[in-house]
Parts: C-alpha cells; structure tokens; sequence
C-alpha cells in the first residue's frame, strides 16, 4: 500500500490554469472534483480575460486558458501561444442586472427611468461580460445618459464587489455571481439583448506536453463537470 501510495503521489501534477473572474465560484468546486478524480493539483489564477491575456502573451506559464470569451483564445492559437485544434466552449454566460436592495431593479425599466448614482460595470475593453452591459445599454438607448454613473471594475469580480457593498446602487454582474443568493433584485437580462456570451478553453503551448493539463480539458466535457457548471447558471456548449 505504501508504495502505491508513493507512485500516485509521484504522479501528481500541479496544473496552472488562467480563469475569467467571472468562472471563480464554479472553477473552485470544479478543482475540487477534478483533483479527487485525478490526485492532480490545480493552481488557477483569476482576472479579466483581456489582463490574463496579457501576461500569456507576455511569457507567464499558464498551461490552460478558460476565458470569458471566444475571441480570445482564438487569438492565442493564432498569435502562438495556444495548441491548434483544443479550443472549446466549456460554457455560456448570462448577464445580470443585480442590487442588493429588494425594491431597485425592475427589469428594464430601472435603467431607462436611470434613478440612481451609481451602477457597476466590469471594464468593456478587457472584459466580456462589461462589453454585454455596454451593449445592453446601448440596445435600450439609454448608455449615454447613464456614462456619468458608471463606476468601473477591473473585472467583474471587483464589479460584484461595488454592487455588495453598496459602493454602487446596482450593477451588471454574471448570473453565476448571484444564482444561489437571496434577497436583493435583479433582471436576468434577454440574451438577445447582448452578443452571446460564449466562454472558450484552449492548450496554452506550456501545457501541450502536460497529461495533467490535457486531462483537466476533457474533465471539463465530462457529465460531472457539465453538472457543476450548470449549478452556477451557465449554459455549457455542443
């Protein structure tokens, strides 16, 4: 027993993954399932898409990228820095109108009578999920009335962070920020009022030659994965 105990230990794997702010709850219950099933470790790092690209292109050694987008990881295969042919959708965001007071947000409505301060929105040149609120604002005719009342996250995680302490009346956060929360308001916004929100994986070139790495990426397809990342409110890709 020792020595098999031994063996698997010197199996192991430590796995950096590069994650969208807006993945962290889901991505920590998913580690969770996916180091009991492997004994592998993995170390993720959390920020905006755009930032964690940043540093990817500038040499950091992530092995695996989930962004907040499609677009991105895209690019790194075409720039070289992800594996050819291992980019796919592990899940669809949705976006969310979110304030701690119960009697705030009421559907569209709340943004085109525009009576508040102060609303939240992660940074739309680096982060999806602030680009679809840009969008929606946009769509409702209402984003250059409201401007002067953006306050702006770094990524969305920050920008959940203004809406909870109140630092701003409302916001636009992911649904899987809010899923199992109670109290406050919220207006789970049309998907049509926004570009699909379709989050993609892709090898990053330092884990092309990682078991551990390769084994994470089809973790992430498996019917347990699948599970986990449509508790927290995602869609999951064909």
């Amino acid at each position: 027993m020792l020595v098999l105990a031994a063996a698997t230990t010197a199996r192991a794997e430590m796995v950096s993954v590069a994650v969208a702010a807006n993945f962290t709850d889901a991505m920590r219950v998913l580690a969770k399932a996916f180091e009991a099933q492997t004994g592998d470790d993995l170390v993720p790092s959390f920020g905006a898409t755009g930032s964690l690209y940043a540093q990817i292109s500038q040499g950091a050694p992530f092995e695996v990228f989930l962004a907040a987008d499609s677009a991105t990881p895209a690019r790194a295969v075409a720039e070289g820095f992800g594996v050819k042919g291992s980019q796919f959708t592990y899940a669809v965001g949705r976006v969310v109108l979110f304030s701690t007071d119960p009697k705030r947000v009421n559907g569209a409505a709340t943004l085109t009578a525009g009576r508040f301060d102060r609303i939240a929105i992660a940074n739309p040149k680096t982060a999806p999920y602030g680009a679809a609120a840009v969008k929606v604002m946009q769509k409702l005719g209402v984003y250059g009335a409201l401007a002067p009342k953006i306050v702006t996250g770094t990524n969305i995680s920050q920008t959940y962070q203004f809406v909870d302490s109140g630092n701003a009346e409302l916001g636009f956060v992911a649904l899987s920020q809010v899923v199992s929360r109670k109290g406050g308001s919220r207006w789970l916004v049309p998907q049509a009022d926004y570009p699909p929100i379709t989050q993609d994986a892709v090898l990053l070139k330092p884990g092309r030659d990682s078991p551990g790495a390769r084994a994470f990426l089809d973790f992430l397809s498996s019917l347990e994965a699948v599970k986990i990342i449509e508790s927290f409110g995602y869609g999951v890709g064909e």
